[in-house]
C-alpha cells in the first residue's frame, strides 16, 4: 500500500512596507541611491578644480607667447608647436634630452641607494635584537622632525671640503648612510608583519641574517620595496633645491633647473618652451606611477598590519 506524501505548504514572503520604501530610497540593495549620486558629482567637480590647472598648462603649451595669459584650456586658432620645438632645442646648446638624461641618473642612484640603505637598517629594527634598540628606533623617527635647513649649511661645508661641489654626490651618497627615516619606518612595519615562523624554517636551512634577508624578506616585501622606490624616484626628479645649491655647471642640470632657464628676469621669457618641456617632463613620473600603480597600493594598504 502506497502512502502519498505532501509537501508543506509554502508561504509568500512579505516585505514590509519601511523596507521596500527604503530600497525605493537608495539603501544597501538599491544599485545607485541619491545620495551616492551626489557623491558622485561632488567628485567629479572637486577632479576638475584640480585637474584644470594641468590641462591649462597642457593647453597653453600648444599657444604662441602672446597668447600665454589666455584662461581657456584650448589653445584655438592659435595652436602652434613651437613652445616643444624651442624647449627640445634646450639651454646653451644643450638639448633637453640631455637634462632629462641627467635627472634620471640622479633618480636612479637615488632609488638604489635608498633601497639598499632603508631595506637592511629596517631589517636591525624589525628582526634583530640589539643593545638600546628601542631609544636608536626612537633617534631615527626623530630626525623626521628635523628641518632640512637646519643642516643645510653644516652640509654643504662638508661637501665642499670633499670636493663634492658641482657633482652627483651630495645627492645620493647620504642615502647610503640611511637618511630617510619614513621610509625605514615605513620598511619596518612591513617587515614585522611578516611572520617569524619564516626566519626559523630559514635558519634550519641553514641561512643566517643574510640568507633570511635575501630569501625570505625581501622576497615578501616587494609592495613596499615598489612604494620606496616609486617616492624616491618622484622625490629625486622633482627636487629642484639640491641641484640649486650644487651644481653651477649647465651640463650638470637636471629637469628642475633646465626649467627655471627658461624664465630670464633681465632678458625674454620662453613660457611656450617652459609650458612644454614640463608636460614632457612629466611623462616619466606618470609612465612609473602608472605601471607600478598595484604595487604601490599594495604597499601603502598593508603597510603596518598584523
Amino acid at each position: 500500500m502506497s502512502t502519498l506524501t505532501t509537501a508543506p505548504p509554502t508561504r509568500d514572503i512579505v516585505v514590509p512596507p519601511t523596507q521596500r520604501r527604503r530600497n525605493r530610497r537608495g539603501g544597501p540593495d538599491a544599485p545607485l541611491g541619491r545620495h551616492q549620486f551626489y557623491r558622485h558629482v561632488l567628485l567629479i567637480a572637486l577632479l576638475s578644480v584640480m585637474f584644470y590647472p594641468l590641462a591649462w598648462m597642457l593647453g597653453a603649451s600648444f599657444r604662441d607667447d602672446s597668447a600665454i595669459s589666455d584662461p581657456g584650456i584650448l589653445p584655438g586658432d592659435d595652436f602652434t608647436l613651437d613652445g616643444y620645438v624651442t624647449g627640445w632645442e634646450g639651454i646653451s646648446g644643450i638639448e633637453f634630452w640631455h637634462f632629462m638624461a641627467n635627472s634620471f641618473l640622479v633618480a636612479t642612484l637615488c632609488v638604489i641607494a635608498n633601497l639598499i640603505a632603508c631595506s637592511v637598517t629596517a631589517y636591525a629594527f624589525a628582526r634583530i635584537d640589539f643593545k638600546f634598540k628601542k631609544v636608536w628606533f626612537a633617534i631615527m623617527l626623530g630626525t623626521l622632525m628635523l628641518p632640512h635647513h637646519v643642516i643645510l649649511i653644516p652640509q654643504y661645508i662638508l661637501f665642499r671640503e670633499l670636493d663634492w661641489i658641482n657633482t652627483y654626490l651630495p645627492f645620493f651618497m647620504p642615502k647610503v648612510l640611511a637618511t630617510d627615516a619614513f621610509f625605514i619606518f615605513l620598511l619596518v612595519q612591513f617587515f614585522r608583519a611578516i611572520p617569524r615562523e619564516l626566519d626559523e624554517a630559514a635558519r634550519i636551512d641553514g641561512c643566517g641574517h643574510l640568507g633570511i634577508f635575501l630569501r625570505v624578506i625581501l622576497p615578501l616585501s616587494k609592495p613596499a620595496l615598489a612604494t620606496t622606490a616609486i617616492f624616491t624616484f618622484i622625490y629625486s626628479w622633482n627636487d629642484f633645491f639640491t641641484p640649486l645649491i650644487y651644481l653651477t655647471d649647465p651640463d650638470l642640470y637636471t629637469v628642475p633647473l633646465a626649467l627655471r632657464a627658461f624664465i630670464d628676469t633681465t632678458a625674454s621669457s620662453a613660457f611656450g618652451a617652459l609650458f612644454a618641456m614640463s608636460i614632457v617632463s612629466l611623462l616619466p613620473v606618470l609612465g612609473i606611477f602608472i605601471a607600478f600603480q598595484k604595487l604601490l597600493v599594495d604597499g601603502i594598504a598593508t603597510t603596518g598590519l598584523k
